[in-house]
């Protein structure tokens, strides 16, 4: 097997660590000679990548590891880069969340007037890095999962219709892992999924295990009383942050609308919006749970690392995402044709929708990129669902090269999270002011 030489893209986030880890344990399966971190915020990648440099040189000596701010360096020679990017961190994302709650709409990182800010801010930053990559690596594939994916997708469609990238989101899989559990299976892997949507928007049509037997009538079973409350926290409420749990639990309202499928737990968002509105804090939204749990967590163990010169009782662990961007690395490295869940062009897979929306769907994955699986039609209720929000995605990404009040204003309009025009309009133009560092100015 060929050894690889890989950067992370976002070298000072927190999720890096667990991605190292899941690459060190599947070395076997994907080796790598060359890792790389790029990080245009020097200090924060600092943290990340001493204590990277340790656990490396501890569990794989053999791998050349660095870090940097330049890009000619860290895009240089190298055949994958692993892209997780936040573009004004969790300060922003901060107001992402408050600023909508203000005139009582959902502040959240991807749905709603949060995540069309996130998304304005989002595209710029993933597009340099695709440039880059083009630039010094020509050959090289990103396996992008920085976030809002769904508007990342549209604006790497639009204006980068060649760029090597495949744009992914670990939400399925996370809903699948529990998924498995409730069947009590091994793994994700010993279903066959159907699946369609747009990222953080979508429905499980069909779930079979591998011999063929429809596994769906046990977990709706379940869907309608718990949502995708695992056994295990049920019995504890103790395996994941409050919010987490009430977003796995919401899931048994949202099934119920169209009980023939299994739903996204995000889609809470879309259908529910005064429940989540009612159940929010103004003055502590998730942004600040991940700050003062997974943020002071990751850095302190990071610290620790560092100041024993060791990773001996470091907690630092792998995270589920990462199992995902190991699968895809390989798939196109050794044309294994894995069947994986990717944000692709639609092109007709959903026969009775826009054939340029960036739908999620299951793709065979190979050397030359995915092949999208065909879905058929879908019902007109998840259609118009996704007719709207498709709408949406694409105004943003037309905003943002027009550089378009307008258009902007349409797509927080459009957003099913919203209740007016008047109201849209209070929240876009406080989120100019906040994003005044990041945005493009709109006419």
């Amino acid at each position: 097997m060929n050894k690889h030489s890989v950067l992370i893209a976002g070298g000072g986030s927190t999720f890096t660590p667990g991605i190292v880890l899941m690459l060190l344990d599947n070395l076997d399966k994907f080796p790598i000679k060359e890792l790389k971190f790029y990080d245009n915020d020097a200090e924060r990648q600092e943290t990340i990548g001493k204590a990277c440099a340790i656990i490396l040189k501890e569990k794989a000596p053999d791998i050349v590891f660095s870090y940097t701010t330049e890009p000619a360096e860290a895009f240089s020679g190298i055949d994958f880069v692993m892209a997780h990017i936040r573009v004004g961190k969790y300060a922003m994302r901060e107001l992402d969340e408050k600023i909508p709650l203000k005139y009582g709409v959902l502040g959240q990182e991807t749905c709603g007037p949060g995540g069309i800010a996130y998304g304005m801010r989002s595209i710029g930053g993933v597009l340099e890095l695709l440039d880059y990559m083009e630039k010094y690596s020509p050959n090289a594939w990103m396996l992008n999962y920085s976030n809002p994916a769904a508007i990342v997708a549209e604006a790497t469609r639009k204006l980068r219709p060649n760029a090597k990238i495949l744009n992914i989101c670990d939400m399925p899989l996370g809903i699948e892992m529990r998924m498995a559990e409730i069947l009590e299976l091994e793994s994700r892997k010993e279903m066959d999924i159907r699946y369609y949507g747009l990222n953080h928007f979508g429905w499980w049509c069909d779930i079979r295990d591998k011999a063929g037997n429809d596994l769906m009538p046990k977990l709706k079973e379940h869907v309608a009383k718990h949502g995708y409350v695992v056994q295990e926290e049920l019995s504890s409420q103790q395996h994941c942050d409050a919010s987490w749990l009430d977003t796995f639990a919401k899931a048994k309202d949202v099934y119920p609308l169209a009980p023939d499928t299994m739903p996204n737990t995000y889609l809470k968002y879309y259908l529910f919006p005064d429940y989540v509105v009612k159940h929010s804090n103004i003055e502590y939204t998730r942004a600040n749970e991940v700050m003062d749990g997974r943020e002071k967590f990751v850095f302190g163990e990071c610290n620790k690392v560092i100041e024993q010169g060791s990773s001996a009782d470091c907690e630092l662990h792998t995270d589920d995402h990462a199992e995902y961007i190991v699968d895809l690395a390989r798939a196109i490295a050794y044309n294994t044709k894995e069947r994986m869940l990717l944000i692709v062009p639609n092109n007709g897979s959903i026969s009775n929708f826009n054939s340029t929306a960036m739908v999620e769907i299951p793709c065979l994955v190979g050397s030359n990129g995915p092949e999208p699986l065909s879905i058929g039609e879908i019902p007109l209720f998840q259609k118009g669902m996704m007719d709207q929000q498709v709408a949406v995605e694409k105004l943003v990404v037309e905003a943002w090269i027009e550089k378009s009040y307008q258009k902007l204003w349409q797509a927080i309009t459009l957003s099913k999270t919203v209740p007016s025009a008047s109201v849209a309009k209070f929240i876009l133009d406080d989120l100019i002011k906040a994003n005044k560092d990041f945005w493009p100015e709109l006419n």
